[in-house]
């Protein structure tokens, strides 16, 4: 089964996967609350979102040594 984004396309925005994973959950934390403040249901898992748009490169980060 291929995945999409891969990881090594969310490893360009993100160069550690500690760091995507750590991202990944804040992002989605942040959008599961905003939608149950709205009274909104999302089409989709918060998580699926936060890949998306670490995907779409509108979220960076990066861990300089």
């Amino acid at each position: 089964m291929m995945l999409y984004p891969s990881l090594s396309d969310l490893l360009k925005q993100v160069n550690s996967r500690y760091l995507l994973v750590n991202v990944i959950a804040r992002r989605a934390r942040e959008l599961s609350a905003a939608s149950e403040r709205r009274g909104e249901t999302l089409d989709k898992k918060p998580v699926s979102y936060a890949i998306d748009e670490i995907a779409a490169g509108e979220i960076r980060a990066s861990v300089d040594s």
